[in-house]
Order: C-alpha cells, then structure tokens, then sequence
C-alpha cells in the first residue's frame, strides 16, 4: 500500500514538472524573485529565533519588506501571465510600473516604521 503511495508522488512530481516546463521565461524568472524574498523572510525568521529580536521595530520591517515584495511579485506574475483572461488588456509595461510604485510605496512605509 505505501508502493502505491510513492508511485502516486512520483506522478504527481512529474506531471508538475511538464507543465513547470511549458511555463514562459519570464514567469520562471518572476517565481525565482518570490522564492529568494521568502527565503530570505525565512532566514531573518530563524536568525530572531536564533540570536534573539532585540531591535524588533527592524525584524518585522525586513520580515515585512520581503513577504510585501512577494506579494506583489505574485501580483505583477498574474498580471503578466498570458493564460489569464482578467488582465488581457493590461500591458507589460503598465504591471511593471504598478509594481515598482507599489514597491517604493510599501518601502516607504518599511522605512517610516523604522523610525
């Protein structure tokens, strides 16, 4: 019964892998950003875990600094992907604009609760 459990995995794996491979390069690339942000969220994570979160005013503006850049990483990948009929009229040009205001909007705020 867990043989057929494994199997079952393996499939999963591979059929995941064959539509990961039909995906352009640009979302690829719009993916590997989300990953290193979360990454490093969960980096800074273990670090307050590990050394302690003295100055925590500056451990939630980096934690929120990263999980905000994924989110909307995420946000300009579903804009920008050709599958989705939502944003059709929308051009490249215009999500990648709307991400940096945002982005330069949520780091303002990071850099206003620093104080």
């Amino acid at each position: 019964m867990a043989r057929s459990g494994g199997k079952d995995a393996q499939a999963l794996f591979h059929s995941l892998r064959t539509a990961y491979a039909a995906t352009p390069t640009n979302l690829k690339m719009i993916d590997l950003y989300v990953g290193f942000a979360v990454l490093t969220a969960v980096i800074q994570v273990i670090y307050m875990a590990l050394v302690g979160s003295f100055p925590f005013n500056s451990f939630l503006s980096g934690v929120l600094s990263c999980v905000g850049t994924a989110v909307l990483a995420v946000c300009r990948r579903i804009q920008v992907n050709k599958e989705n009929k939502e944003f059709k009229d929308l051009a490249p040009e215009r999500a990648f604009a709307d991400f940096v205001m945002c982005n330069l909007v949520l780091h303002l705020v990071i850099m206003n609760f620093l104080g």
